[in-house]
């Protein structure tokens, strides 16, 4: 999986999706790989059709830093609403994230956050965005990561699958309306409806990307003997 070419960092992105999460590490400086059990045919960067789980116990120690987002749907209200049961993820996937002895990220939802381990809250208003997208982030491997200040949320929201009026922020989540305001909000140009509802906004992992790269190069450079 190594790519001896290009002289960027590696990064493996684990449940990639629509690739939200891998255009913020992209931008930060990462030479993105992202894993997927489904086809992701929008999936702008390297793609390799897997289960994330085994790729990563079997590939994992050839990437510089690793981000992982298990599927939400477990812990997700709507879900648990529609009696809809889904595997959960999270615990088998650090697992396999600590055996691979480099730093890593694994994101959730806000249902989730009491099983992540001292995770990090990132909201889109953080980023000069206008929306309320909370995404919890629990970093291992000796990753370090800290918060901006989160301001008060201010700006009503529109009603969940309705179009946002004037002056309002968007829920873009389930069957909502205005995938092109979505898109133009959330940084997510590429994206149809299914891959906004769960996207991680570019702009969150620019900067746990720029936190990473900064940590990796005040690593000591091992010196052979």
């Amino acid at each position: 999986m190594a790519h001896p070419t290009d002289n960027r960092p590696r990064l493996l992105d684990l449940y990639c999706c629509q690739g939200g999460a891998a255009a913020g590490y992209a931008a930060a400086g990462f030479d993105v790989t992202g894993v997927d059990i489904a086809p992701q045919p929008r999936y702008p960067f390297r793609f390799v059709q897997a289960d994330a789980i085994a790729f990563v116990l079997e590939h994992g120690a050839e990437f510089d830093f690793i981000h992982a987002s298990p599927p939400c749907q477990h812990d997700t209200e709507c879900q648990r609403i529609r009696g809809n049961d889904h595997p959960d993820l999270i615990a088998p996937t650090r697992a396999a994230l600590e055996l691979t002895g480099r730093p890593w990220v694994m994101e959730n939802v806000r249902g989730a956050a009491p099983k992540l381990r001292e995770p990090v809250m990132l909201c889109a208003t953080m980023f000069g965005l206008d929306n309320y997208r909370h995404r919890f982030f629990e970093p291992g491997g000796g990753f370090a990561l800290s918060a901006p200040g989160h301001a008060a949320h201010l700006v009503p929201q529109a009603k969940m699958g309705r179009p946002v009026p004037p002056g309002h922020y968007g829920q873009f989540v389930g069957n909502f309306s205005g995938v092109d305001l979505a898109r133009r909000v959330l940084g997510v140009p590429w994206m149809n409806r299914d891959g906004i509802r769960e996207c991680i906004p570019p702009a969150y992992t620019q900067r746990i990307g720029t936190a990473a790269l900064a940590q990796l190069a005040a690593q000591p450079v091992a010196v052979a003997a």
